[in-house]
């Protein structure tokens, strides 16, 4: 297995050219957290000390362990191809970055990233891989979300602009929704207000490129169904991803007391459509374990509780493959 993906690393960027589609993943990795204490945010729980013992040998099986699952997202029935995109949740900053795309076992896939830098009180935030060989990036900013009363600081949204390898331009926005912390209908307003401040974005933007191409992306900490999602839907973009399932099993990208669901969601813009090939959860055996209580299956995350799983995240990632029209 190592050596196929030594292979598929070192090959698939001389190949990248030659393809006209294009590999987008999106993933909450769950506490991508370093071992060292930012004095500003709230990290406590993934420090040596701490009662999870958070250390430096945890710290990079669990950059292995992220790098080895975008990996595999690669694969497909046509071949293997590394995803051109990566979206990642949950990250706590620029030297979690630098190791997993640096210094991990992605070190040879060769990703660029950039990412936000939020008030968010336990200092995740949201970051974007890319590949510089089928995406070259024009431009990187944030929109800051400003809280509601009663609500906590959250995460920024990060808007990405690049042009692809045939030649058009796509923007990209990649979201971490407030949770539901206190309840779905206590919380619900939060995040209602993180997707109405994205439109708002979002209007200003196609009122100066009024046939922008826009992805949208990232954990919503709602269904497809949820009046957050809706206000998307009434802004002209389509959840590719509504219906996507596992081939093993999986009939959400998160489960909850036994139950599945999908929180993450990839939504494109009208305009881009046409071009979406499908879209699946990502559901290896090996991101996977048995549900002992519940029965099944179930995300193989790196704590069960307390105790220490080495595992990937609470969330299995999405993919979705588009074809480039030349």
């Amino acid at each position: 297995m190592r050596k196929l993906l030594t292979f598929i690393i070192f090959i698939v960027p001389l190949l990248a050219y030659a393809q006209s589609s294009l590999t987008i993943v999106e993933l909450n990795t769950e506490n991508l957290f370093d071992t060292r204490h930012d004095s500003l945010k709230n990290d406590f729980e993934f420090l040596p000390d701490s009662p999870r013992h958070w250390t430096r040998t945890k710290y990079w099986e669990k950059l292995n362990r992220i790098g080895q699952e975008i990996i595999s997202c690669g694969e497909d029935s046509m071949g293997w191809r590394l995803p051109d995109i990566v979206g990642l949740c949950e990250v706590e900053n620029d030297s979690v970055l630098f190791d997993l795309t640096k210094r991990s076992l992605l070190r040879k896939a060769r990703y660029e990233y950039v990412m936000t830098s939020s008030n968010d009180e336990r200092g995740i935030d949201v970051a974007l891989l890319y590949s510089p060989f089928s995406f070259r990036l024009i431009k990187a900013d944030t929109l800051q979300v400003q809280p509601l009363h009663d609500m906590r600081p959250t995460r920024d949204i990060l808007h990405v602009e690049g042009e692809m390898e045939n030649g058009d331009t796509v923007h990209i926005m990649l979201v971490h929704a407030p949770s539901r912390m206190g309840g779905e209908l206590y919380s619900r307003p939060f995040r209602m207000h993180v997707v109405s401040q994205l439109c708002e974005f979002i209007e200003a933007l196609r009122r100066r490129q009024p046939d922008a191409k826009i992805i949208i992306m990232g954990d919503f900490n709602d269904y497809s169904d949820s009046p957050s999602l809706r206000i998307l839907y009434a802004h002209g973009f389509v959840n590719v991803t509504a219906k996507a399932e596992g081939r093993h099993g999986a009939k959400g990208t998160y489960r909850y007391r036994g139950g599945w669901g999908s929180i993450d969601h990839i939504l494109v813009s009208e305009n881009l459509r046409s071009n979406v090939s499908h879209s699946l959860i990502y559901d290896a055996p090996f991101l996977l374990e048995e549900d002992t209580k519940y029965g099944g299956v179930k995300p193989r995350r790196n704590y069960n509780g307390m105790r220490y799983n080495n595992g990937f995240s609470d969330h299995l990632p999405l993919v979705l493959r588009m074809v480039m029209k030349e």
